[in-house]
């Protein structure tokens, strides 16, 4: 298996040492910035495949920076790393393009169990089958999975890994209830607050994708969870 690449964005260097060196004896490469502008030169140079994030960094704003990430790369995993949490904060970063949310002080347990739950998609629940490609119809769209294409007539619009593994989980349980604490359990790999205001957020989106379509929708099923209709 490929030693996995993480790009790790932190200005505390006593918080940063500990991570990289907890990480690197797990089996992953690591490699550190201090700043954005650092940032930018590894994230082109070493090609990561997920990026840990700090949000106030001495350069610049890391919401912001993963917004430009985001204009040419939906599928790198993101998770910010902050002690930002009132819920502004929160649905921010994931409208900024990141897949989750981790509040200091974090264990490299809990760390690490997120970076997998993002990292190893084959252990989802969502992707059935390796190697094949599903094509779905939703009303006026055709959504293929797992690339995340979501097309309408001429308009293609490329969804991030997350917006596609759970706009697939609710078509697999199309025009039927999907409980809240299952898509959780199965895309974030808990239940707890920061995860559902993703939850939250993620089906937001969805729903502004779709809303040219007036013959689909994403209802909210009251006290279970939520239901596409198409």
């Amino acid at each position: 298996m490929a030693i996995l690449k993480i790009l790790f964005i932190e200005d505390e260097t006593a918080l940063a040492e500990i991570v990289k060196e907890s990480l690197e004896a797990k089996g992953f490469e690591v490699y550190h910035a201090l700043t954005l502008a650092k940032a930018m030169l590894l994230y082109k140079q070493e090609e990561p495949d997920i990026i840990l994030a700090d949000v106030m960094l001495p350069d610049g704003n890391g919401f912001e920076w993963i917004a430009t990430i985001r204009r040419t790369d939906s599928m790198t995993p993101v998770i910010f790393l902050t002690s930002r949490s009132q819920t502004a904060d929160v649905v921010k970063g994931f409208e900024m393009g990141g897949n989750d949310y981790l509040k200091k002080p974090y264990s490299i347990a809990e760390l690490e169990v997120r970076m997998k739950s993002l990292l190893k998609r084959e252990l989802n629940p969502v992707a059935l089958t390796k190697n094949v490609t599903y094509s779905w119809q939703i009303g006026k769209s055709t959504f293929l999975y797992p690339s995340g294409e979501l097309k309408m007539g001429i308009r293609k619009r490329q969804l991030t890994s997350r917006e596609a593994d759970l706009l697939q989980l609710l078509l697999l349980k199309r025009n039927e209830p999907l409980k809240r604490n299952d898509i959780l359990q199965s895309l974030w790999g808990n239940t707890d607050y920061f995860s559902g205001r993703s939850l939250d957020v993620f089906i937001s989106k969805l729903r502004s994708y779709l809303n040219a379509d007036t013959t689909v929708k994403i209802i909210n099923v009251r006290g279970l969870g939520y239901k596409l209709i198409c």
